[in-house]
């Protein structure tokens, strides 16, 4: 039978992926027979599955939330004048636009399976675990103990599929740790699964609702966590695939996002010397003097929220600054370079506190146009370059930048310091202000997966009850909603820039959505107008979906088929 073989970088994915043909066990090498066996192997097992989670951004380029943006109606490719044209073929939708891209996604399909094939290993191997309590998952029992590790790691397949059926659609549903090829399934298979999944979790993790129990273990999966993707992935399921019943019903899901509400932890963060929109996101608040001390970025909620009286990151993808690769592994945030300024580093006007990178997703002038203009979340969201900083922008930069705008995506961008009156990379090391080795690989910033603003967004959605999405209105200081039109603008204020608009739009229907994104701008590419159409048909055609990696159908000796369109 033919195999197709994932692209497995971590540690259990190695252990997993063993040879076992001798018949004698191996006395130096980890394999399936001889290591799940101890609490200690379960937790090294379950941080694997955490580590395929974090893959799926820290391995390529083209990340869910990439993709997120670059299909929706707030970004365009953008990236270098002489570039490939690998991303306006998924801005536009058009596969002519760079016919030799058919695996543009490729590493980023793997890395999906990759984090899958970790989950199922543990998952399969569960009953050979010697269980027993544990303060690290809040158990008083070894029966409790082993169903809070399954939660975590059914949580995370959940979240993986989700992500993962979302941009594809019929996607191969693997339940256990194989390389065999498995057709594709129907998305409501997958659904049916995500469902499972996130229920189980939901019943069975464990958590203490406090301030210090959540701060240690940030980015680790919660009940609460599990309650709010769970009523993200029921309103997708229930917009897009309408036609289709749903095996959960909108009472447990509202149940599940007033359990959030009502533990007694999340909630949104306040105004200090900033509003409380912008200091969840360090670019917002950041600035640095050149007095050489670094950035000023006190007003930051900080990681987890520790500097803010209450939490509103309801889960994270973490990363770190090891590096690209450590011993198989990756920990960086690999796709935020992509958000970089475009030729800005080493030399330019200052444009502290933005860094450099390759200049992908420009924002959509029309976005910035869509807030009111006392509204603090406009500026967090984007920066408008033609302000007083549009002298930053030098016609160098421009004649190597495509698609500019004057407007950048800026929750998600590198950062950087001022020195001298120019811009230098932030690295890990403060002393080392400038360096540009690894500039690629030394960003870290975590995504905020999801946070308390979305589940109050989500309840007046399910509920009717404007009073939910209402507060998130007071926060921003702008006017109350009353109307589902309106609970969809204020999503998009409140979420641009963060991989959640295009997901809103084509849960709408595809028409809905394509009318939403289609359009024509002008637009500088090496410094000269050119106009950007993109088409309403080339969306609907497609369904909103995006081309499956040819190199995977012809692994699987065309067992996959391609999606409508492509």
């Amino acid at each position: 039978m033919k195999k197709i073989f994932f692209n497995i970088s971590m540690v259990l994915a190695a252990v997993c992926a063993v040879s076992c043909s001798l018949d004698t066990e191996s006395m130096t090498s980890i394999t399936t027979q001889n290591y799940y066996k101890t609490m200690n192997d379960a937790k090294s097992a379950l941080v694997g599955c955490y580590a395929g989670y974090r893959l799926t951004s820290s391995y390529s380029t083209m990340s869910f939330y990439e993709l997120s943006e670059l299909m929706g109606d707030d970004a365009f490719g953008g990236t270098g004048a002489t570039d490939g044209r690998g991303y306006q073929a998924i801005d536009r939708f058009d596969q002519n636009e760079s016919p030799s891209d058919l695996s543009a996604t490729e590493t980023l399909w793997s890395s999906y399976y990759s984090g899958i094939f970790n989950c199922n290993s543990l998952l399969g191997q569960l009953d050979n675990i010697s269980w027993e309590e544990s303060s690290d998952f809040n158990t008083s029992s070894p029966e409790e103990t082993r169903a809070a590790v399954e939660g975590e790691a059914r949580f995370l397949r959940a979240l993986l599929y989700f992500e993962l059926v979302r941009l594809y659609g019929n996607v191969p549903l693997l339940k256990e740790p194989t390389t065999e090829i498995v057709p594709q399934s129907a998305p409501e298979k997958v659904f049916e699964l995500i469902f499972e999944d996130l229920q189980f979790a939901v019943a069975n993790i464990k958590y203490k609702a406090d301030k210090a129990w959540y701060e240690a273990n940030d980015g680790r999966a919660t009940k609460q966590a599990a309650e709010a993707i769970l009523a993200r992935a029921y309103l997708f399921y229930t917009g897009y695939y309408s036609n289709l019943e749903c095996p959960i019903s909108k009472d447990e899901v509202v149940a599940g996002l007033k359990d959030v509400v009502n533990c007694g932890y999340f909630g949104l963060v306040q105004s200090d010397v900033h509003n409380g929109a912008a200091r969840l996101w360090r670019s917002a608040v950041a600035s640095d003097a050149g007095d050489g001390n670094g950035l000023d970025d006190s007003d930051w909620v900080g990681i987890a929220c520790s500097k803010a009286e209450v939490n509103e990151f309801i889960f994270t993808q973490k990363f770190n600054y090891y590096g690209n690769e450590y011993n198989g592994q990756h920990f960086n945030n690999r796709w935020l370079v992509m958000r970089g300024i475009r030729g800005a580093m080493g030399g330019d006007p200052c444009i502290v506190p933005y860094g450099g990178g390759w200049g992908a997703c420009t924002a959509n002038p029309d976005s910035y146009a869509i807030f009111a203009s006392n509204d603090p979340r406009r500026d967090v969201a984007i920066q408008n370059w033609n302000t007083s900083r549009q002298a930053a922008i030098t016609k160098t930069m421009l004649k190597d930048w495509r698609e500019f705008t004057y407007y950048s995506l800026v929750k998600y961008i590198p950062l950087s310091v001022n020195v001298g009156g120019i811009s230098a990379y932030e690295v890990t090391n403060n002393s080392d202000y400038g360096s540009v080795n690894g500039f690629q690989e030394s960003q870290y910033q975590d995504v905020i997966v999801m946070r308390y603003a979305d589940v109050l967004l989500m309840l007046t959605e399910l509920t009717g009850d404007y009073s939910y999405a209402n507060q998130v209105c007071d926060r921003a200081g702008v006017a109350h909603i009353s109307t589902y039109e309106e609970l969809l603008a204020e999503r998009h204020r409140e979420f641009l820039g963060e991989g959640i608009r295009y997901w809103d739009l084509l849960r709408q229907g595809v028409e809905y959505a394509a009318n939403a994104i289609a359009g024509s701008w002008t637009v500088l590419s090496g410094g000269v107008e050119e106009t950007l159409t993109i088409s309403k048909e080339n969306i609907v055609n497609k369904k909103g979906l995006c081309r499956i990696p040819d190199n995977q159908i012809d692994l699987s000796g065309k067992v996959y088929e391609q999606n409508p369109g492509w």
